[in-house]
């Protein structure tokens, strides 16, 4: 058995050891997956796009209505509070944050129940990056049908669909699975997907199949300051095995080259199969971002 670590957390107005925090087991979060998350990067122990993700943590609790238990203020003190913890214990100066805001505690119904105190767990663990020979190679994924449900634009806690589409390409020796909803790609199972077309940035429009990753606006504002062309369109899976550059985006892999999808090389001519130039320049960018939006 992995022994849980021992480091600081907060659980429902409690700081204490992660290895001795305790739910009830009739909490809606463990009965029913009833709740909603977000994890925010931590470089050098300051917060990357705190407001942002805190935006998009209360746009998924009022989706699944559930009033917000902090405000921004509340949410940035405890963070704060983790990411010392953990760097005084482990030295690590590069963070994920992570939040979970559940229903709360009630007996089992499938109706919410009004009036119950939400359940608010927070952590930091150690952020664990895409490795040098992932970046100087590129990495491989491979396809599959989005058989998920129909709200991915939720940051839910019921991740099961995600688990087992990630499980896909696990056991083919694989980062991600890139998904498509009716021939049309949606996301990976735990990244935002990117195609590049002619010079362009080009990734699926904003809907209820795709969570609105922190990095849709990150690389527009990248993209506008490097002066490559952004778009948001329906991108087919024909789109994708075609497209110069495929990209990852996600909090722990910020902006990933694919270079292998189902096998087969990615890009045309000399770059096939290889980390293309609309990632290099969109890496770097991101790197400066790091140091000028943390707080």
């Amino acid at each position: 058995m992995t022994a849980l670590p021992d480091h600081l957390c907060f659980l429902n107005g409690h700081y204490q050891p992660l290895s001795e925090a305790k739910v009830s087991v009739l909490d809606r979060g463990f009965i029913f997956g009833d709740g909603v998350y977000e994890v925010i990067p931590v470089y050098g122990r300051r917060l990357f796009r705190f407001a942002e993700h805190i935006a998009r943590l209360e746009r998924s609790l009022a989706k699944v209505r559930i009033a917000p238990p902090a405000g921004r203020g509340e949410w940035l003190e405890r963070s704060r509070r983790l990411v010392d913890s953990l760097h005084a214990r482990t030295g690590a100066e590069d963070q994920l944050v992570y939040l979970q805001v559940t229903r709360g505690v009630a007996p089992r119904d499938h109706v919410m129940p009004p009036d119950i105190e939400p359940t608010v767990f927070m952590m930091a663990s150690p952020m664990k990056p895409a490795t040098p020979e992932q970046r100087h190679h590129g990495v491989a994924c491979v396809t599959a049908v989005d058989f998920r449900w129909e709200r991915g634009d939720i940051k839910s806690t019921s991740l099961l669909g995600a688990v087992l589409a990630r499980q896909i390409s696990a056991d083919q020796g694989a980062v991600e699975t890139i998904l498509f909803r009716g021939g049309w790609l949606t996301e990976a199972s735990a990244s935002n997907v990117w195609i590049v077309h002619e010079g362009a940035l080009l990734g699926p429009p904003k809907s209820e199949h795709v969570l609105e990753g922190i990095r849709y606006e990150l690389l527009k504002e990248l993209c506008e300051e490097e002066g490559i062309g952004y778009n948001l369109r329906p991108i087919s899976e024909a789109d994708v095995r075609a497209a110069d550059e495929v990209l990852l985006s996600s909090a722990t892999k910020e902006v990933l080259p694919v270079t292998r999808i189902d096998g087969e090389p990615v890009g045309h001519g000399a770059l096939r199969g290889k980390p293309g130039p609309v990632y290099a320049r969109l890496y770097e960018a991101y790197q400066r971002a790091k140091r000028e939006q943390s707080i």
